[in-house]
């Protein structure tokens, strides 16, 4: 393993959690404005419709894919442009 790749983990643990953080967020909006209230449904929760379940995950599933894809990619650029090499 190289030694940039091994240097670049801690970096990457602590971008994923950042990462996963704004993800977060950026659903509890995105619930607000779609559902129309401040919790998305939970899939065991029996008063909400299947819909309503399968779009809260749906949803869910690809902000946090596009956060984490973004925040990732921003990392290893700058890393790139730190230290002269791709941390991949």
């Amino acid at each position: 393993m190289k030694a940039s790749k091994i240097a670049y983990k801690p970096v990457g643990l602590a971008l994923g959690a950042v990462s996963g953080l704004a993800a977060g967020m950026a659903f509890k909006q995105a619930w607000k404005m779609i559902g129309r209230e401040d919790d998305a449904p939970d899939a065991t929760d029996e008063h909400r419709t299947w819909k309503e379940v399968l779009l809260a995950a749906a949803l869910q599933g690809a902000i946090f894919a596009v956060a984490k894809a973004a925040v990732d990619r921003a990392g290893a650029t700058t890393t790139r442009r730190l230290t002269g090499t791709w941390p991949g």
